[in-house]
C-alpha cells in the first residue's frame, strides 16, 4: 500500500474561499459574519473537487491513501481573531470529514487548529477532541508561528504548549509541524517561511527536554525537513556541542519526502533512518508544475522514492506504508476497520 503522508483539499470548492472572505471582512462585526451554515457546497461538488483533483493524480501515480487536511496556506491563523479562527478551523474540518466520508478509502482526515497569536494553545484542545473523537481523525497540523512570519509566540518547547500536548498523548495522534500563509514581506510562503518552520522547529527540539517530559509525542516535520537532512552534520555538531544527541529526535520525529527533485530525495534516505521518513506528496500544492528537464511533475515524489538504489525492500516498504502506520496509530485502526 502507498499511505501519502501529506494532503490538503486545495481544489475546495470556490464557495469556501468565498464564505472565508466574508468571515474576514465581518471579523469585528460578529452579528454580521457568516454562519457555519451559510457555507453551502454539496457532496456533488466536493465529488467533483476531489475526482478532479487530488484522486485523479492519486490512482494515475500509483498511490492508495492520502493523510488529508485542509488548505495550510489558508489556515491563516494571524488573520481575524480568536473567535475568527475557531470557526474556520471548524469549517475546514468539517469539510475534510465530507471528504474522507465520500471516498474513505482513498482519503484519511486530519485537521487545522483553531491557533491564533498569543492565544493559548490549550484553548485548541476541544478542536482537536472533538475532530478525533467524534469524526474520527488520525492526526492535526501545528503551526510554530501563527502570526504569520513574525514568530511571536514561545517555542514550541515551552511549557506554554504542553497542555496540547497533552491532549496528543492521551489521543495517541501525531501533530505534522506545518506553517501556513507568510504575512512577512521578507519571507516567501511555501519558498521560505515553509522551510524556515520545518527548519526552526527542529531545532527547538534539539536545544529542549520536550521529549523528556512526553516521550510518546510524536512530530511529522514536512517537506523533507526543511534544511536538516541536507545539514545534518551541522545539527550534530550544534548537539553535541550542547552535550546532546541530533540522534535522540529519532525517536519522536519523523521527516515526509517532499522534496522535489531525484538527487534531494536520494540524499533524505542516505542520511535519515528509513523508520523516520514517511511518504509525502503535497500534491496540487506549492509546486504544480512540470519539470522541462524530465517531463514529470515535481511533486510526483513516487518515482523518486522509487528510484532510490540506496533503498531495499523493506525500507521501501516502511516509508510508504509501514512507518505511516505506526506514527498514525488511528490511521492504521482505521485501514484495519476496512480490512486493509
Amino acid at each position: 500500500m502507498i499511505i501519502d503522508c501529506h494532503g490538503h483539499f486545495t481544489t475546495a470548492p470556490p464557495a469556501l474561499r468565498a464564505w472565508r472572505e466574508k468571515q474576514l471582512a465581518a471579523a469585528d462585526d460578529p452579528a454580521n459574519s457568516p454562519r457555519a451554515s451559510d457555507l453551502r457546497i454539496s457532496d456533488g461538488e466536493i465529488r467533483a473537487a476531489i475526482e478532479g483533483g487530488q484522486l485523479k493524480m492519486q490512482r494515475e501515480r500509483g498511490g492508495d491513501l492520502t493523510v488529508f487536511s485542509p488548505i495550510a496556506g489558508q489556515m491563516a491563523h494571524h488573520l481575524g481573531n480568536e473567535r475568527t479562527s475557531l470557526l474556520w478551523s471548524s469549517v475546514c474540518n468539517d469539510l475534510i470529514h465530507r471528504v474522507c466520508e465520500l471516498f474513505p478509502e482513498n482519503f484519511a482526515p486530519v485537521c487545522q487548529l483553531p491557533q491564533s497569536p498569543g492565544a493559548p494553545p490549550a484553548n485548541c484542545v476541544p478542536e482537536l477532541r472533538r475532530c478525533v473523537e467524534q469524526l474520527g481523525f488520525v492526526g492535526c497540523n501545528l503551526s510554530p508561528d501563527p502570526s504569520g512570519g513574525y514568530w511571536k509566540d514561545p517555542p514550541l518547547t515551552d511549557k506554554w504548549w504542553y497542555p496540547l500536548y497533552e491532549e496528543l498523548v492521551r489521543l495517541d495522534v501525531p501533530a505534522m509541524v506545518h506553517v501556513s500563509s507568510s504575512c512577512n514581506p521578507c519571507f516567501h510562503g511555501t519558498g521560505a517561511h515553509y522551510i524556515n518552520g520545518d527548519t526552526t522547529a527542529f531545532m527547538q527540539f534539539l536545544t529542549s527536554d520536550l521529549f523528556k517530559d512526553f516521550p510518546t509525542l510524536r512530530f511529522v516535520i514536512p517537506h523533507g525537513g526543511g534544511a536538516v537532512p541536507y545539514h545534518w552534520g551541522r545539527y550534530r555538531g550544534l548537539a553535541l556541542d550542547m552535550k546532546r544527541e541530533a540522534e535522540t529526535l529519532l525517536r519522536n520525529v519523523y521527516f515526509d519526502t517532499c522534496v522535489y527533485h531525484q538527487p534531494g530525495v536520494e540524499f533524505l534516505t542516505r542520511i535519515i533512518p528509513a523508520e523516520n521518513i514517511l511518504f509525502g506528496s503535497e500534491m496540487i500544492g506549492a509546486v504544480r508544475g512540470r519539470d522541462p528537464r524530465t517531463g514529470e511533475y515535481f511533486d510526483d515524489t513516487r518515482k523518486y522514492v522509487d528510484a532510490c538504489s540506496n533503498l531495499s525492500a523493506d525500507a521501501r516498504g516502511k516509508i510508504f506504508e509501514g512507518n505511516a502506520r505506526r506514527v498514525y496509530p488511528r490511521l492504521d485502526a482505521r485501514l484495519r476497520r476496512q480490512g486493509r
